[in-house]
């Protein structure tokens, strides 16, 4: 065959194929559009505090950052992107001060300072706990415990290792820990009871089956539960690593998904979904960076829609007291 001729065939099957794809993303955000109407969340400015029941999901742009809140009690589950991320091979602005100052404005308490029960890293990719750092030296923060699980560079991929530094961004972690002399808890609870919300963690361990498929399969998953109305926190879960699998039935329905892996490919397949079934997902991401059957399987599988929190600035989930779930935006813009 010459090669103009595969040329052409290519060009037959490649044209129809990214056509396709680009039909199966405006079909999804229009369905999506039609189902938001249910949850739309209002500005946070406008609104009124629904409840002191509240997941706040920070605007950090495609990394992961969340704010458990309860009663007065506050935790945060993973910390956003820093500034020095190893896989980054040019200068850029993370989200550090960002993530502080949203801390230092939702979270303070009457003594000007930030009293957190507990920080949580749900794995050790850097747009995961990359702003850690920072946040564990902040003298104005107080953490009354740390919950990191070891490292196993066992479950990663050589890259992970050798490019992305994953061994020397826990050491990092666990150096500011133990200079501030904050508990750390290695062994992690399978169940923690926060404020009005009962918290059980999945994946604490490591599946020795899941050894090579990467850090992904390392990510603590949280389901957030207040009366009748349930969350579940993905961190990177996704089919991919082979933790929807082995997590999808024991999590079950859950009515608010943080979808996992920023809504990128092989996260919320149908297998899992089938058993979560969710009511609203929300995704650490701008809604066009989303993976189309990502979004598919969202929209018109589990007839969820999505809101990215990069489109919102942020997104508040309020668990109200008689059993509802609110949501809210641009949350704290003016101080962020």
């Amino acid at each position: 065959m010459n090669s103009s001729k595969a040329k052409k065939i290519a060009t037959w099957i490649i044209v129809p194929l990214m056509a396709s794809v680009f039909i199966l993303d405006i079909v999804t955000v229009v369905a999506g559009n039609i189902l938001a109407k249910k949850y739309m969340p209002s500005p946070e400015s406008e609104a009124p505090r629904y409840s002191d029941d509240r997941i706040h999901f920070l605007n950090t742009a495609n990394s992961d950052c969340i704010l458990l809140e309860s009663n007065g009690h506050f935790a945060l589950v993973d910390s956003g992107e820093g500034n020095s991320n190893p896989r980054r091979k040019t200068a850029y602005q993370g989200y550090e001060e960002r993530v502080l100052a949203y801390l230092k404005t939702a979270a303070v308490s009457s003594d000007g300072k930030v009293h957190l029960d507990f920080i949580l890293g749900t794995h050790y990719h850097y747009d995961h706990v990359g702003c850690f750092d920072k946040i564990i030296k902040d003298e104005d923060i107080i953490i009354d415990k740390a919950y990191f699980k070891k490292h196993n560079p066992e479950i990663d991929h050589d890259y992970e290792i050798e490019k992305w530094r994953l061994g020397d961004i826990y050491d990092t972690i666990i150096k500011d820990l133990k200079a501030r002399n904050i508990p750390l808890e290695q062994n992690i609870p399978e169940k923690i009871r926060f404020g009005d919300f009962d918290l059980t963690l999945y994946n604490t361990g490591y599946f020795d089956d899941l050894r090579d498929k990467g850090e992904n399969a390392a990510s603590i998953g949280i389901k957030v539960v207040k009366g009748e109305k349930s969350a579940f926190l993905a961190a990177d879960i996704t089919k991919t690593s082979g933790l929807e699998e082995k997590l999808g039935d024991k999590i079950g329905h859950c009515d608010l998904l943080k979808a996992g892996h920023h809504g990128y490919y092989g996260s919320s397949s149908m297998s899992f979904l089938k058993y979560i079934k969710p009511e609203v997902a929300i995704i650490p991401n701008m809604q066009g960076k989303v993976y189309p059957n990502v979004k598919w399987n969202l929209t018109m599988y589990a007839r969820s829609p999505l809101y990215g929190t990069y489109d919102y600035n942020g997104i508040i989930a309020s668990f109200t007291d008689d059993g509802r779930i609110i949501l809210t935006n641009d949350i704290h813009r003016e101080e962020v």
